[in-house]
């Protein structure tokens, strides 16, 4: 039992990755579709690549889309609605016509006139009321007939005879001057537009109901296929015809179900080809990335981002596949890109679509235009931190987008007008969707304890609270650093490190040195050196430990741990040389070169050895006397090359070739900071 103990306490962080691993294509093999795939990729108008195909069992040839649309609008043009036709008011209103005239009748009309005014209005009503006044809210239909329903009948009438009451005041105009009532022309006119109401009402409920009732009806397909039909030979073009039949077989085989025995060998499959792609990550991150492999919580922070992804898409699918263009796919290769490297960021998603491909529909041309995307994206985001930067991208991988499918279209269609433009809005909101990886990258900061670009910026200020500390308490330090920081972002840009990174690495590097200050040298004002009253291993004590007051100081200020990677290794494992040779002296067999090194650890990647040959580059050549060009070059050499000869750089990702450019760079800041003329001949 204490050997198993022992070996799973010292083989935890492998055991978490198997765990990781196994748990990430579990869960997605779990979601992924469990109805057959169909083993052959259909595009319209290009050349059939396989065995000639015979139908595998009957099956109905699918309409197309386009002649689907076609059908419902055809039915929508012919549709005649449904008007609704209400009695008791028309019953009422007739019914009451001659009375609620007669109220209004001046005493000054004679009977005849009285009699002839009473018959125009009784008649006028009637024939409003034959067929209805309408809801004014009721708009024009296309529709020329209309089914008028009273009670238990319907009626169809023209749509033009149920009139509204604007049309009905000019049929009672007209009626007025045919009959010779001119003069009471107002009278009527104000009678009949109080005491009209609409009679006849729009029943969109119900019209709609009946509407795709009609719709329901068109048949999904056109003929069919027997059993044992050749379907398209080797070599033949996937025109309009075969290709309708080819997704017409492929639908009915995807629908079809597996037996028991069958779903265990697909479930197998899926497993090891989904256990296969996240392996290649895995190994790929171990290869070229070894310290984010070492650090299991940015490993899993990967591994989360790549099923976040999977599962949004997983959900257009199960809702509509038509919308699968929605989801922003490429906030993962930005947002990796933003914490770790570009180059990760790329590899991830291509995993990643790769995975998708055995789940989304018309795959290939999925994935293409996915990694198209990716690449643009990784390409065209330069500086996630210039906000501007992020909008442009936007546009360049909307565009991208616009022109594969719309070249897409064109070789499958034969024809631009044939582009679907329900994409064309996918894309676009797919695009705008990117714009919320800003506030995604700050969540995930806080969340995974992870460091940006848009952190370092807001880092790099030297008038946050930490470095405006430091200047007040050790000035000469901040001016240290601040030159060490421009040498290293100039050494970072030569070989294509992260020079955003290691400058502010550089900024915060010396932060443990505002305790006790004065025992640095860049700190003193005076010709008194604290360091001549306290014996050498006391000196060296307190150089050493500004390394371990400096992480200290960093984790309570909340500096980011990738920031306080720089403070742990810009010394190494080095010597505090002058006051070893100083402890040499005064006890040549007694001296102990432990008591005057710095714990470690080592560089481990390009931007810590980049600080550490600038710190010490930077800080040695304020010793230099009458500096002249051979002098400079000569002492970067014997810096640099005095830390390579003690293995400073064994564990960081750096060549030989990259640390001679940085040598270079080195020695022309250092010609530039000392002003130096060229040297002439005597």
């Amino acid at each position: 039992m204490d050997k198993i103990q022992d070996f799973l306490f010292k083989n935890q962080a492998f055991i978490y990755k198997i765990l990781l691993f196994v748990f990430s294509v579990s869960l997605m093999v779990y979601f992924f579709p469990k109805g057959k795939q169909f083993k052959y990729e259909i595009t319209k108008n290009k050349t059939w690549q396989y065995e000639t195909f015979y139908a595998p069992f009957d099956f109905g040839i699918l309409k197309s889309k386009q002649a689907i649309e076609k059908e419902k609008q055809q039915i929508k043009n012919s549709f005649i609605p449904i008007f609704s036709f209400d009695e008791e008011i028309a019953k009422t209103k007739i019914a009451l016509a001659r009375e609620g005239f007669e109220n209004s009748i001046s005493d000054t009309l004679n009977i005849d006139q009285q009699v002839d005014l009473i018959n125009f209005i009784e008649n006028q009503t009637k024939e409003i009321y034959l067929y209805g006044l309408k809801n004014e809210s009721i708009d024009t239909l296309k529709s020329s007939i209309v089914y008028l329903k009273k009670g238990n009948l319907v009626q169809e009438v023209p749509e033009q005879k149920i009139l509204s009451m604007n049309e009905v005041l000019n049929l009672i105009d007209e009626g007025i001057k045919v009959n010779g009532l001119d003069f009471y022309q107002a009278e009527l006119i104000d009678f009949f537009e109080d005491f009209l109401s609409p009679n006849v009402y729009y029943n969109t409920t119900e019209n709609k109901a009946l509407l795709e009732q009609e719709i329901a009806k068109i048949s999904l397909t056109q003929g069919m296929v027997n059993k044992g039909d050749k379907i398209i030979e080797q070599g033949q073009i996937i025109d309009a015809q075969r290709y309708q039949k080819l997704i017409s077989v492929e639908k009915k085989f995807n629908e079809s179900s597996y037996s028991d025995e069958n779903l265990m060998v697909v479930t197998l499959g899926q497993i090891i080809l989904v256990a296969m792609a996240i392996l290649m990550l895995l190994l790929f991150i171990k290869q070229y990335r070894f310290s984010i492999y070492d650090n299991n919580k940015q490993l899993s922070f990967i591994i989360f981002n790549v099923l976040i992804i999977f599962f949004l898409n997983l959900l257009v699918i199960e809702l509509d596949p038509n919308y699968i263009y929605i989801v922003p796919i490429c906030i993962l290769p930005i947002t990796l890109k933003a914490f770790f490297d570009a180059r990760l960021g790329l590899f991830t998603h291509v995993i990643t679509v790769l995975i998708l491909g055995f789940i989304v529909p018309n795959s290939y041309e999925y994935m293409f235009l996915q990694i198209i995307a990716g690449i643009v994206t990784i390409l065209s985001v330069p500086e996630l931190y210039k906000r501007a930067n992020l909008f442009v991208s936007v546009g360049q991988i909307t565009l991208v987008y616009l022109i594969s499918y719309l070249a897409f279209t064109m070789l499958q269609e034969a024809s631009i007008l044939e582009i679907n433009l329900l994409n064309i809005l996918l894309f676009a909101l797919s695009g705008l969707g990117l714009l919320l990886v800003q506030p995604l990258i700050y969540t995930y900061e806080k969340v995974f304890g992870l460091v940006s670009d848009l952190s370092l910026l807001e880092l790099s200020d030297t008038n946050n609270n930490l470095l405006k500390e430091l200047s007040n308490k050790a000035p000469g330090t901040l001016h240290h650093s601040l030159n060490v920081a421009n040498l290293a972002e100039a050494s970072a840009n030569t070989i294509g490190a992260n020079s955003l990174l290691v400058r502010v690495g550089a900024l915060y590097h010396d932060i443990g040195k505002m305790y006790d200050a004065f025992y640095f040298t860049e700190n003193q004002t005076t010709a008194v050196n604290p360091h001549d009253d306290l014996p050498p291993k006391e000196s060296a004590k307190i150089i050493i430990g500004h390394r371990m007051k400096g992480i200290e100081m960093a984790k309570k200020n909340k500096i980011p741990d990738r920031i306080i990677d720089f403070i742990r290794t810009h010394h190494g494992t080095t010597t505090v040389y002058y006051f070893y040779k100083k402890q040499e002296k005064l006890t040549p067999n007694e001296v102990n070169i432990e008591d005057f090194q710095y714990p470690g650890p080592k560089p481990f990647n390009k931007e810590t050895a980049i600080l550490m040959m600038c710190d010490s580059v930077e800080a040695a050549s304020k010793s230099i006397k009458e500096p002249t060009s051979s002098k400079i070059e000569g002492f970067v050499d014997k810096i640099i090359d005095k830390q390579i000869e003690e293995k400073q750089f064994v564990n960081a990702n750096i060549t030989f070739k990259e640390i001679e450019k940085i040598k270079e760079v080195l020695k022309d800041k250092l010609k530039n900071i000392y002003h130096l003329r060229v040297e002439y001949p005597d």
